[in-house]
């Protein structure tokens, strides 16, 4: 009866620790795809703005290291809004005005420092890239963002809207 219980014990234990392994895989592939995904989405924004810029080989090595901690900047500040923002979202308790106006506070707040960052980096910029450049710069991002949205609704009418 003892080692009954104990094999049944031991039996359930692996299949939890089995199961918790295959969850905690799962996560770790689905954040490995995610940084992956980031890494070709960077790739293909670079190329795109070379191209739409025009670009040198100098201007590639000077800019894109800046333009990459600027973005990555401004993905920090809109992550903590995201988060405080999912907080309200699904909260298991009725949120009352003042959580709900210090929730719009700090997303208007996000905004203002998004501009912030963008005015430090252009700055940095101005070393680097031509007066039109930079003018043409927020346009690009515009045009990268659209590309990739009509990819994505191409890829979905391709699928059969997976």
């Amino acid at each position: 009866m003892y080692i009954s219980r104990l094999i049944s014990i031991l039996l359930l234990l692996v299949a939890t620790a089995s199961t918790t392994s295959i969850s905690a895989q799962d996560n770790a592939d689905r954040r490995m795809n995610r940084q992956e995904w980031f890494k070709q989405m960077r790739v293909y924004k670079h190329d795109f703005l070379i191209k739409d810029l025009g670009l040198s080989q100098e201007q590639q090595e000077k800019f894109f290291p800046l333009y990459d901690a600027m973005s990555e900047s401004i993905m920090k500040a809109q992550r903590d809004s995201r988060q405080l923002e999912h907080k309200i979202n699904h909260s298991k308790t009725q949120v009352n005005d003042l959580e709900y106006e210090k929730a719009t506070e700090a997303v208007i707040e996000t905004r203002a420092k998004e501009v912030q960052i963008s005015k430090e980096y252009y700055a940095k910029f101005k070393g680097i890239l031509t007066p039109a450049q930079i003018y043409r710069l927020t346009q690009s991002e515009r045009r990268f963002t659209r590309e990739v949205m009509k990819q994505h609704s191409r890829m979905k009418q391709k699928h059969g809207n997976d």
